[in-house]
């Protein structure tokens, strides 16, 4: 690889048909030795942008591996923004949540221009994906941080609670209730609370709080 990047005429930044360069393929795949090459070439750009707005970082954040040596080499080069969101508003921190990355998401959460509670084009948060996801050790640091709201609603009034008991993650909403996270009385927009989802308590769903009457 090192000898063929320094091939008169080679253009070691090309990107594909979907935007993609050889930098994001190497990130996402874990090959840290081709990470380096890259990264100690002029000529590459470690922030690189695909289609879909998503970096070289992106990529190995949210990896189905956890490559958090990449991840920390990455987040140690110049010129990567540790907190750059795709056009669809996810950040490598949203990835890795919601892949349940914990080693990646401790690494990313150490940089003080990351933003742990980013929302998505959809209102979604890292948390909101870690707690879908079941992912414990991730909901963990995640409510470690300051910034973090989570009782916090997505476009369709969906909170971490109401899709950790949606999965049926138990250990996750015992978290998120023991930290009085996620009101079980909320509704999202379609009128459900989590604790009478259709899928938990048949076909029922809640409607708007009658003074004087109990909902059930």
């Amino acid at each position: 690889m090192k000898l063929l990047l320094e091939r008169t005429g080679v253009e070691p930044d090309s990107s594909d048909s979907d935007g993609r360069t050889p930098l994001s393929y190497a990130a996402e795949g874990g090959v840290q030795a081709v990470v380096k090459l890259f990264l100690e070439n002029n000529y590459v750009d470690p922030d690189s942008l695909d289609s879909n707005g998503r970096t070289p970082l992106s990529f190995a954040a949210g990896s189905e591996w956890e490559q958090d040596g990449i991840v920390k080499r990455l987040l140690e080069h110049e010129g990567v923004d540790p907190d750059l969101a795709d056009y669809d508003g996810r950040t490598p921190l949203s990835f890795a949540a919601r892949e349940g990355a914990r080693s990646v998401v401790k690494l990313i959460l150490e940089w003080e221009d990351v933003n742990p509670d980013s929302a998505d084009a959809d209102g979604r948060t890292p948390l909101s994906f870690a707690a879908r996801g079941g992912h414990i050790g991730v909901v963990k640091l995640l409510l470690r941080q300051r910034d973090i709201d989570p009782d916090s609603q997505d476009d369709d009034g969906r909170t971490p609670l109401s899709y950790a008991m949606e999965e049926g993650a138990q250990n996750v909403v015992k978290l998120l209730q023991e930290g009085e996270a996620g009101s079980p009385n909320s509704c999202d927009s379609n009128g459900q609370k989590p604790l009478s989802c259709r899928h938990l308590l048949g076909t029922r769903s809640c409607s708007k709080t009658t003074p004087g009457k109990q909902e059930y």
